[in-house]
C-alpha cells in the first residue's frame, strides 16, 4: 500500500535502519540529507551517509520544518484555532470527559481535597487530572465533528492517552489511523477528509504528507509541545545538537525530533551520564551507535555532533530529572571547554510543562503525607501517569495504577494494575478491612468521571468486605 509509512521498505535501505526508531510512524519517511541548511551543521560529502530510497509515502524533501509549518498554518486546509464552542463543551461534560462540576471530585475540591465514608478517607492531590492542553485538544476534536458534520474524520493516533476519551470519540464516528507492524496506514484517508493531529503533536513529515494528500488538518497540538519545537529550532540555528530527554518511541518525542536536524534522545540520567562520559573521555564508538541506534538522527556522529548541545524534553517526563540532565550537560561543557566558553557550547530553554510540574509536585506532597495506599488513575500508555506512579513507588507506598474502574473487582477485593515500568499485575486482598487512608491522583489525560468511577468501586469493595464479616 503506497499510503503506508512502511518500515519494511526502509529495511532494504541500510542507512536509515540504524538511525530511526523501528516503532515510530515517521520511521518510514526518509530525512533529507541536506536538511541542515539555514546555519545548521552540514557534513561534508566524505562524511555524509548515503541517501535512502524513499517510499511513495514520503514527502517531497528537503524542506525547513519550521518554515513549512508556518506556511501550512496560512493555508485554507489547516486549522489550529480553538473555538471555545459552548455546545461542544456541554457535550463533553455530558459524555463524562471533562472536569467534574457536581460529582465527588468536585465535592472534594470544595472540602479540602478530602472525603470520608465507610472507614475510607480519600485524599485527592491538589493538582490532578485533565490539564488545559488536553481539555483544549479534546474539545477541538468535538468542535471538528460539529464543523464537519458530513465529513469523514480521522485521528493520526489517540487524541490523548486515555481509553475512555478515545472510546467516546470513536462513538462519534471519528476514525483512528491504524498502527500496523509496518507503520501507520493512511491508505483510507482521502482528499477532502479531515485529519485531527493529537495533543502531543505529529511529525512534520506526517503533516506534509497529509497536506499533499489533500486532507483538511485540525491541529490540536498542545502549545507547550510547540514550545519544545521552538527550542529545538533554536538549537538548530545555533548549530547545536538537540539532546531530547524522552522516550524515543513516544509520539511527542517522535514529533519533536522531526523538527530538529541533529538530535540524540536520552531516556534517563543513566543514559545522560553515558553520553557525558563519551564527551569527556571518548569511548567505543560502535557501542555508542548500537546503544542509541533508535534514538539519534540520521548520520549522527558522536565524535562530531556533541561539541555543542541544547536541552529539550518530552513534556511529560519527570521535571527533576529533566533539570538534572540539563545541569549535567552544562557542567560537562564547562569541564570540556571552560566556564568562560560554555555559552558557545550549551543552551537550555524552559520547556517543562506547567501542568506536568504541578501534578508531580502535588504527588510528592501527597506521598509525603504517607497515606496507607495510593491510587493512580490514567491510561496505561500515558507517560505522565507513569511518572506519578513512579513517585509513589519510590516512596515505598503500596500504589495501584489503573486506567478504568473495570480493573477493580468489588466482589473479590482484587485489582489489576500496572507498575511504573510496565508490568501488569493482579493483587488480591488489596483493600484492608479496617479504616484506611487512600491517596488518589490522576494523569493529565484523565477525566474526573473516571476517577469518580474508581472511587465508587472502592466503596463497593469496602461494603462487600463488611458484609462478609457480618455474615
Amino acid at each position: 500500500r503506497t499510503a503506508l509509512f512502511s518500515r519494511s521498505a526502509r529495511a532494504r535501505t541500510q542507512t536509515m535502519l540504524a538511525h530511526r526508531s523501528p516503532t515510530s510512524a515517521t520511521a518510514a519517511i526518509g530525512r533529507a540529507p541536506d536538511a541542515r541548511a539555514n546555519g545548521s551543521r552540514i557534513k561534508t560529502p566524505s562524511t555524509r551517509r548515503a541517501t535512502t530510497t524513499r517510499t511513495n509515502a514520503a514527502p517531497n524533501l528537503p524542506f525547513d520544518p519550521r518554515e513549512y509549518r508556518r506556511d501550512l498554518g496560512r493555508s485554507s486546509q489547516y486549522s489550529r484555532k480553538f473555538l471555545n464552542d459552548e455546545e461542544a463543551a456541554t457535550k463533553m461534560a455530558n459524555d463524562g470527559i471533562s472536569y467534574s462540576k457536581t460529582g465527588l471530585v468536585a465535592e472534594m475540591k470544595e472540602n479540602g481535597f478530602a472525603y470520608v465514608e465507610d472507614g475510607i478517607t480519600f485524599k485527592l492531590a491538589d493538582a490532578y487530572g485533565f490539564c488545559w492542553g488536553v481539555e483544549r485538544a479534546v474539545q477541538m476534536a468535538y468542535e471538528a465533528r460539529k464543523q464537519f458534520p458530513e465529513a469523514k474524520l480521522w485521528i493520526t493516533n489517540e487524541i490523548i492517552h486515555n481509553p475512555t476519551v478515545n472510546e467516546r470519540l470513536s462513538e462519534m464516528g471519528v476514525n483512528f489511523v491504524e498502527e500496523t507492524s509496518d507503520g501507520k496506514d493512511f491508505s483510507g484517508v482521502k482528499s477532502g477528509e479531515v485529519v485531527i493531529l493529537p495533543a502531543f503533536g505529529a511529525s512534520v513529515h506526517e503533516m506534509k504528507f497529509l497536506a499533499d494528500k489533500g486532507a483538511n488538518i485540525v491541529d490540536t497540538t498542545c502549545p507547550w509541545v510547540s514550545k519544545v519545537w521552538n527550542a529545538v529550532d533554536t538549537h538548530k540555528r545555533k548549530d547545536f545538537t538537540s539532546i531530547i530527554h524522552g522516550k524515543y518511541s513516544h509520539e511527542e518525542t517522535v514529533a519533536t525530533a522531526s523538527f530538529a536536524t541533529t538530535y540524540l534522545i536520552v531516556k534517563d540520567m543513566r543514559e545522560a551520564n553515558y553520553v557525558r562520559d563519551y564527551i569527556l573521555k571518548g569511548g567505543d564508538k560502535a557501542e555508542f551507535m548500537e546503544k542509541f541506534k533508535n534514538a539519534m538522527s540520521q548520520g549522527f556522529d558522536p565524535d562530531e555532533d556533541l561539541d555543542g548541545v541544547g536541552i529539550a524534553n518530552q513534556t511529560t517526563m519527570l521535571k527533576g530529572e529533566t533539570e538534572a540532565i540539563g545541569k549535567l550537560f552544562q557542567s560537562t561543557m564547562m569541564e570540556k571547554f571552560g566556564v568562560e566558553n560554555v555559552d558557545q557550547h550549551f543552551v537550555v530553554m524552559d520547556t517543562i510543562c506547567d501542568a506536568t510540574q504541578e501534578r508531580q509536585d502535588a504527588m510528592y506532597k501527597l506521598v509525603d503525607a504517607k497515606p496507607d495506599i495510593m491510587l493512580v488513575v490514567g491510561g496505561f500508555n500515558s507517560s505522565n501517569t507513569s511518572h506519578l506512579q513512579e513517585i509513589s513507588e519510590d516512596k515505598a507506598i503500596p500504589s495501584y495504577w489503573v486506567d478504568t474502574a473495570d480493573r477493580l473487582n468489588a466482589d473479590t477485593n482484587s485489582i489489576s494494575h500496572k507498575l511504573a515500568h510496565g508490568e501488569l499485575v493482579t493483587t488480591d486482598g488489596w483493600l484492608p478491612a479496617g479504616d484506611v487512608v487512600i491517596g488518589i491522583t490522576s494523569g493529565a489525560s484523565t477525566p474526573d468521571k473516571v476517577v469518580e468511577d474508581v472511587m465508587d468501586v472502592v466503596f463497593a469493595t469496602k461494603r462487600a468486605l463488611e458484609s462478609a464479616v457480618s455474615r
